[in-house]
């Protein structure tokens, strides 16, 4: 027992540097600010939803249910969104005919434990795993700039998933200090039809020149790639004309695999 529960525990360690990495997570929980459950009290169909990760730490998010879903979509977020402050937005996908499914990150919000970057791709893993095993038609995945990173290092290279968008997030992290292997590009699948990568000419936290190889490696592996001259970082568009227009081409792309 002893054994299990200390490999279990060695998903909260450091990958990306011993200081470096707790540090940014500090500042991105930080900037994150505290989850308000005010802002769910006017959305329909919506459930909190809890998950315990098999070293034992509670996630806490949200589900909200479409009226007859034809599939799932799991949403990973950026560094500094918690779940509740986007679950309005994502309404959009809901009464499209997904179930949408979105979860703090560890150490974030309502979500326990240590942030840290294999910690969060463990936990994606299970609860995936767990999606999967209920009896939706399609499996989607939304990555929206770090969610995209924890996605594609997840099961990019897996089957787990019909189809995901990879929306601002960048080809590697080793720059950063991180090991290679948790290089977003480095988690491509051969076959990477069922992946489109959105990015935005306008987006300064996340530039196109960070994201291009991944897109170039993506395209030659059969993904589609499109490029925005208005689009800005994910929730961070100029106008909500340019936001919902986004989300329009999320949800187009997924169309491709509706029952």
């Amino acid at each position: 027992m002893d054994s299990i529960e200390k490999s279990e525990s060695e998903v909260e360690r450091s990958v990306c540097g011993f200081l470096r990495e707790p540090f940014a997570f500090w500042s991105f929980q930080l900037r994150a600010g505290a989850p308000d459950a005010k802002r769910m009290r006017t959305i329909p169909r919506i459930e909190r939803l809890s998950f315990t990760t098999r070293d034992g730490r509670s996630l806490g998010g949200y589900k909200l249910r479409a009226v007859a879903p034809w599939g799932y979509l799991l949403v990973a977020q950026g560094n500094a969104m918690l779940a509740d402050q986007i679950i309005g937005d994502l309404q959009f996908f809901r009464d499209f005919g997904l179930d949408v499914y979105i979860y703090d990150y560890r150490g974030y919000g309502l979500s326990e434990g240590k942030s840290r970057l294999k910690a969060l791709i463990s936990d994606y893993q299970e609860i995936i795993r767990a999606l999967n095993a209920q009896d939706y038609r399609r499996r989607f995945l939304y990555g929206i700039s770090m969610g995209g990173i924890i996605l594609l290092d997840a099961v990019g290279i897996t089957d787990e998933y019909d189809a995901a968008v990879i929306d601002s997030s960048p080809s590697r992290i080793s720059s950063l200090g991180c090991p290679e292997e948790y290089d977003p590009i480095n988690h491509l699948p051969t076959d990477a039809s069922g992946i489109k990568i959105v990015i935005g000419l306008r987006d300064r936290v996340v530039p196109a020149a960070e994201i291009e190889e991944m897109a170039r490696e993506a395209q030659i592996r059969g993904a589609a790639v499109s490029k925005h001259p208005e689009f800005a970082h994910p929730f961070q568009d100029f106008s909500f004309e340019t936001h919902r227009r986004r989300f329009h081409e999320v949800a187009d792309f997924l169309t491709r695999w509706r029952p």
